[in-house]
């Protein structure tokens, strides 16, 4: 009974860590599916819900997390040695801050949604980005000013054209997001034919 009862935890630890574990290549959308096909189908199914691209979401999380899914701003320091709070509650996947996030859940109805799980932050990415486009009128295509909305702001977007650092990650997004597109061509179909795979 103990062999099995222990038998049991590794499997349990193996999984978590399988499922939490960062991607090898975050930079090539095949790679990233390959390894973590059920991402696929999350991704995919906030496409169809929200309409926003796969290659979309993935650059915005390439960009704020690097797939990291315990990601955490760094700390601030103290005459440049002393560790001190962190600029922003940002967090997991998606790098929504605290207060974003409540406000997704409520209006989703998604209760239980956690920053740490890819599902719940692709589908977040989806609803901040479909209501970027109701807000200020930007296609959920166009990864460069979509980003630029993501990191700045409903409020703060207006004023992007004032920091040019947010400009040249939005750039960064755009690029990245136009190699997700290319790459998603190459096996997107092999991907779709797994569809009968129950998760």
């Amino acid at each position: 009974m103990f062999k099995i009862r222990n038998i049991f935890f590794i499997i349990i630890i193996i999984l978590i860590s399988a499922c939490s574990s960062i991607p090898q290549n975050t930079s090539n959308s095949c790679s990233i599916f390959n390894e973590r096909y059920l991402w696929y189908k999350h991704a995919k199914k906030t496409e169809k819900k929200w309409g926003t691209p796969i290659y979309v979401q993935l650059a915005i999380i390439k960009m704020e997390s690097d797939f990291d899914w315990l990601a955490k701003p760094q700390r601030q320091k103290l005459f440049k040695i002393i560790p001190f709070k962190r600029p922003s509650s940002s967090f997991g996947y998606s790098q929504a801050v605290k207060g974003t996030w409540e406000q997704y859940k409520n209006e989703t109805g998604n209760k239980l949604a956690t920053r740490a799980r890819f599902k719940d932050s692709v589908d977040f990415i989806g609803w901040y980005t479909d209501k970027t486009e109701s807000l200020l009128k930007i296609s959920k295509k166009d990864a460069f000013r979509q980003y630029l909305a993501y990191h700045e702001g409903w409020g703060g977007y207006k004023n992007y054209k004032n920091n040019q650092k947010v400009i040249s990650l939005a750039k960064k997004v755009k690029n990245q997001s136009d190699k997700y597109k290319s790459q998603m061509k190459k096996c997107q179909k092999r991907l779709n034919k797994n569809k009968y795979i129950i998760f």
